[in-house]
């Protein structure tokens, strides 16, 4: 049963007829009693005998009895002592109908609890009050009855209410404590006499205060206008408050705070847990974090000065390795020249190797420095730029390398970007030249253009239908020194594509390749397209 179910038990419902029990073993005078009571509306039991009366108490109750006292067999006071001597039936009001004034009967009648005597020949309009009173007293303690057992039952759901919110606080991790609006304390769990190393009937009626001296909470503006019952307001959590339980030191504890407005007033439930061990943690990290920031901006500023350092070594070296190399070159040219033929043995071919030797590693050399040089450059040099005319500047510079490849470039509308013109026109022009050095045994076509994606980026790509490359090998051909074909098969240094990524990474962009072999490759690169 509900409480909602036990309340609607409370309330008046449709009144039942009231039963009267009359017992004369003369028809007539049951049908004259009968007549005189039939105004009341009530529901009338006539029994011709005390035997017969006894059997109607046995299943029924009634508001009243109206009791003959000459019968034959049984008179009415042998029946009022046995409807006396069961319990079901010792309250219920008897009234003697006699017909003889005996002092004795009197006595006798009272003594067996008779609460009345009405004498033959009786008026039925006294008959009709005195009854009435009984019915009417009959009528209200059903009333109390029905409202007692409604009540009974609500406070057995109440209770079953009340021990499934203790078992819920019971099995929660934390301390909970139930307060009243001033902070006394209602309610709490064994978590809470741990935390507080305080037993529960110690805790029980003490302000909250006393053990947590910032304990306050907040309730919403107007959240108890129009107050119809229990009403929630939205839990508060997060809030941190020193404790200090008996007999132990103080800890940080965090609170949850969950006010509910009752008919009663304010009741807060709070939610308590220590803290400590976190803080110190935080604490811990924190100082960690710290430290570990020291040393990646140490390990930073040193990777940055070994990173100028490698530069400057890498231009230097590759400036400084040009002059040796140019003499060994030259010298190996003018062998070559005076002394073909001339030599014996394998002299001709090993002055060869020389003089492609040379050559290779000039170029090697003059790409190493290009790289380095990327770096070097900084951003004064990046300017607001059509990136159609960094690729027309590399299309001219590679003019001759075109014609002869019978090369068919086509184009789409490219954007304005901010970026290094020189550098954005070497990596349009690295790009044309691995798409035209790598092609198949048909005419190269290179098709380049760009889109603008979300974040305001743009998306170049540069498509041929050259050899292509295994996926395997897309990431590899981005490094330093990386030709997939032999040394003999290909006139490059395997710098190229590694300056692309270079300079790309330069302006904040990525490259990457997507291609199969035997079916041509597409180069895409990103670039910002920030103002």
């Amino acid at each position: 049963m509900t409480a909602n179910a036990a309340q609607a038990a409370l309330e008046p419902t449709v009144e039942r007829r009231i039963k009267i029990l009359l017992v004369d073993d003369t028809p007539e005078n049951l049908v004259s009693l009968e007549a005189a009571l039939s105004g009341l509306g009530e529901q009338l039991v006539l029994a011709n005998s005390g035997k017969e009366a006894l059997r109607y108490l046995l299943d029924d109750d009634f508001a009243a009895i109206l009791l003959d006292v000459r019968m034959p067999e049984m008179d009415g006071f042998e029946t009022a002592e046995l409807i006396r001597s069961r319990p079901r039936s010792r309250q219920i009001p008897i009234l003697f109908l006699t017909g003889y004034r005996n002092e004795e009967h009197l006595f006798r009648g009272y003594d067996l609890g008779a609460v009345d005597f009405l004498f033959k020949p009786i008026v039925p309009e006294v008959l009709r009050s005195k009854v009435a009173v009984f019915v009417e007293l009959s009528r209200s303690n059903a009333k109390l009855q029905e409202q007692a057992d409604a009540l009974r039952k609500q406070a057995e759901v109440l209770q079953k209410a009340e021990q499934k919110f203790r078992s819920l606080l019971e099995a929660a991790p934390d301390a909970m404590v139930v307060c009243r609006e001033d902070g006394e304390i209602v309610m709490v769990n064994s978590q809470t006499e741990i935390l507080f190393n305080c037993r529960r009937d110690r805790l029980i009626s003490r302000n909250i205060r006393a053990l947590v001296p910032g304990w306050t909470y907040r309730l919403r503006p107007g959240w108890d206008d129009d107050f119809g019952g229990p009403k929630a307001q939205p839990v508060e959590r997060g809030i941190e408050m020193h404790a200090f339980p008996d007999g132990r030191e103080a800890f940080q504890a965090e609170f949850s705070f969950s006010p509910l407005h009752t008919e009663d007033g304010v009741v807060v439930t709070c939610s308590i847990r220590d803290i400590s061990e976190r803080k110190k943690t935080e604490e811990r990290i924190r100082e960690l974090n710290t430290h570990l920031e020291e040393r990646v901006l140490e390990r930073t500023e040193a990777l940055m000065r070994s990173n100028e350092e490698l530069q400057q070594f890498a231009y230097i070296a590759s400036h400084d390795l040009q002059e040796p190399l140019r003499t060994v070159s030259i010298y190996a040219q003018l062998l070559a020249k005076r002394y073909r033929g001339q030599l014996a043995g394998d002299a001709d071919q090993f002055i060869d190797f020389i003089v492609e030797g040379s050559d290779r590693m000039e170029k090697l050399i003059h790409d190493l420095l290009d790289f380095s040089r990327v770096d070097a450059r900084g951003t004064d040099f990046f300017t607001r730029m059509n990136c159609d005319d960094a690729l027309n500047d590399a299309i001219r510079n590679l003019h001759s390398l075109i014609e002869e490849s019978g090369a068919v470039l086509t184009r789409g509308p490219l954007p304005w970007v901010t970026g290094d013109p020189v550098q954005l026109t070497r990596l349009f022009q690295n790009l044309l030249v691995n798409s035209i050095k790598y092609r198949s045994e048909q005419v190269p076509r290179i098709h380049v253009t760009a889109h603008s994606q979300r974040g305001g980026e743009w998306l170049f790509s540069v498509r041929d239908n050259g050899i292509g490359i295994e996926p395997q090998y897309a990431e590899k051909i981005f490094g330093i020194f990386r030709c997939l074909q032999p040394r003999d098969k290909s006139s490059g240094s395997g710098m190229g594509l590694a300056i692309c990524r270079k300079i790309v990474t330069r302006h904040e962009g990525r490259i990457w390749v997507e291609s199969a072999l035997g079916k041509g490759a597409t180069f895409y690169f990103t670039l910002p397209g920030k103002e």
